[in-house]
Order: structure tokens, then sequence, then C-alpha cells
């Protein structure tokens, strides 16, 4: 098998691994507002995603190093031509990931509920606009013969890539409402579970008309068995809710979502960015790779450090793989703007400090820091 091949499919798990692992960390971050009755509540769903968020973002980072190295070509044009719902992405992420540091710095309503805010922004946005992004690179877009995006932004709005959109954005509302169902006990772990039930039949209609379009215009056979394994995967997670069997809801919802992602780079290959251009010419594996070299080097690093990024993953889930609820989420610490006065009047702080940030780590399996 060529490096070329080798490092698409790399590329294309990397990919299966940030939708399927950030996608709840997403649909958690969408179903704040619903979820939640009061400031404990929302506390205890921060915390679900507490220790592993940053740890999905990861993901995303190697799979656009990984892009950057191995198809220079693909990184350029898609980077250039994506350029502003890339940016919007990026934006969103920056203010989620800022959100969930700061929001238990100061004991004061109105700031938490502005962080909340962009805890839910920052969540929403990329999961509609990565299928956005993801509909149009199966689609293709306006590539002309020097490989040179010469679109504009509305061409990525068309009703392919919207759909798309809606599609990821109602997978990963299901998948966060099965995780907060698996990880979180009382009132939020029923309301979770109630909500997942008809989340999930939201999203396998959708899902099913999405992946049957892309099917019809660009599939093949291995990606057509992909399809509908996703399809029996994501049915089989709505059955499991039905029977309050939260984890294999969630396994099938992990599934489902990789699987799809799966079979979407079966239906690109060897494309990697087609043009819809008659005189343009498209990226594919061959004519947007890096040389043999870059590729052989790369390879080696991946083969000595992937495993070892994996064993840590997955002993971070093991490590915070226990329910939490409101009674492990003790009274916040975090300084009031009354107490923060009175510091800067006598040289310091009458308050303690307090011992995590909203996105904490627990201390132990199963408990929370003071957030």
């Amino acid at each position: 098998m060529e490096l070329t091949t080798v490092w698409f499919g790399l590329i294309a798990v990397l990919w299966m691994g940030y939708f399927a692992l950030e996608g709840f960390d997403f649909g958690v971050g969408m179903l704040l507002p619903v979820l939640a009755r009061d400031d404990t509540e929302r506390r205890v769903m921060i915390n679900t995603i507490g220790p592993v968020w940053d740890g999905n973002e990861v993901w995303l980072l190697v799979a656009g190093g990984a892009t950057f190295a191995a198809f220079p070509e693909w990184y350029a044009t898609l980077f250039s031509g994506f350029y502003l719902p890339l940016l919007l992405i990026l934006v969103a992420l920056i203010a989620r990931g800022v959100a969930f540091e700061y929001r238990a710095k100061r004991d004061d309503d109105r700031w938490r509920a502005w962080w909340d805010r962009a805890i839910i922004a920052g969540s929403f946005v990329p999961a509609l606009l990565w299928g956005v992004a993801f509909a149009n690179i199966l689609r293709g877009v306006p590539i002309d013969a020097d490989r040179e995006y010469v679109g504009g932004f509305f061409n990525l709005l068309n009703p392919y890539a919207l759909l798309g959109g809606l599609t990821t954005l109602a997978l990963f509302v299901a998948h966060g409402a099965v995780f907060v169902s698996l990880k979180s006990d009382g009132p939020i772990r029923l309301r979770a579970r109630g909500l997942a039930a008809p989340a999930l039949v939201v999203a396998a209609g959708l899902s099913l008309a999405f992946l049957a379009w892309t099917q019809l215009a660009t599939g093949t056979l291995a990606s057509g068995v992909a399809f509908v394994v996703a399809a029996l995967a994501l049915v089989g997670a709505l059955a499991a809710v039905l029977r309050g069997r939260e984890g294999w809801a969630f396994t099938g919802t992990f599934a489902g979502i990789a699987v799809a992602v799966a079979g979407l780079f079966l239906a690109l290959f060897p494309d990697v960015m087609p043009t819809t251009l008659a005189g343009g010419t498209g990226l594919t594996t061959a004519n947007a790779a890096a040389t043999p070299y870059t590729l052989g080097i790369m390879t080696i690093v991946a083969v000595v450090f992937t495993p070892v990024v994996l064993a840590y993953q997955a002993w971070t889930y093991w490590v915070f793989r226990r329910r939490i609820a409101s009674h492990h989420i003790p009274a916040s610490t975090a300084p009031s703007r009354t107490d923060e006065t009175a510091g800067r009047h006598t040289g310091g702080t009458d308050a303690t400090a307090p011992s995590g940030s909203e996105s904490g780590r627990p201390a132990a399996a199963g408990t929370v820091s003071a957030a």
C-alpha cells in the first residue's frame, strides 16, 4: 500500500476519533440550558466533560497537523477556500475553552451566565459548521486548473452542505444527551434519558437523508456498507435508550458517528478535494501529497507515539469513569465581587482561592473539585 493511501486512512481515523469524542462535548455544551435547572446542575454537566474535553480536541490538532504535513496542497486549498467558516470554528473553540476555565473565577450570576452563553455558542457553531465543511469537501468546490479555490463564501451554503451541517448538529445533540445520561445521576440523568430518544430519532432521520444523498452522488460499495453499519448503530442506540441501557446507547452513538465518518472518507477516496469546474484540477491523494521521504518520516513518528497517546487517553477515561451528581458539587469558593473589592483595599483577598476550574479535574473517580 502506498504511503499516500496510508496517510489518507490515518487522517480519516483522526477525524473519526475527533467527531466521536468531541461530538459529545459539543452536545453537552448545547444542552446546558435544556437539561440543567440551576447553577449546581450546570456545574454537574460541565464536570462530566471536564477531565476529557481538552484531550478530545487533540484529535483535531493532530488531524490538522497531519493534513498539513502529508497533503500540503490539500491543506492550503482547504484553508484558503474555507477561511471564514474555519475561522468561525476556531473562534468558537477558543471562546468555549476560555469559558470552561473562567466561569468559576467569580461568584456572580451574571458573570457565569455570560460564560455559559459562550459555552453554548462555542459548541453550536462547530457542530453546525463542521458538517457544512465536510459536505462541501465531498460535493466538490470550484478549483481552477492551478488548483486554487475560486469560489466565494456563499458557494459553501448549498442545500447538500446545509443538510450536512444539520446532520452533525443533530448527531452531536443526541450523542451529548446519551453521554449525560451515562455520566450523571439524579434528575439530570432522567432528563437526559428522556431527551435522548427523540434526539436520536431526529438525528437518525437526518443522517439517513444525508448519507443516502452522499451514496447516490459519490458513493462506492465500501462507503455504502459503512453507511448501513452506521445506520444500524444509531438504531441500536435508540433501542438501548428505550431499554435504559445507557452504556450500550453511548456505544451505539459513538460507533454510528465514527463509522459514518469512515464512510464519508471512503466515498471521497482517492480525491481529497474534487473540483466542480469543467476545466479545473481536483486534488487527489497523488497530486496533493508531500514527498515520499516526508511521508516515511511521519510514518515512523506515528508508529512510535500514537500508541502512547491512545493509552494515556484511555487511562484518563478509566480514571474518571464514575457518575457525577449534584451532591458531588461543593459550594462555590470563587471570590465574589465584594471580596475582590475588599482585597484591593487591603492588599489581599478574604476569599479562599478556588481549588479547581469549572472544567476541573476531579481528585478521584466520582468526585469533583471545588469549581
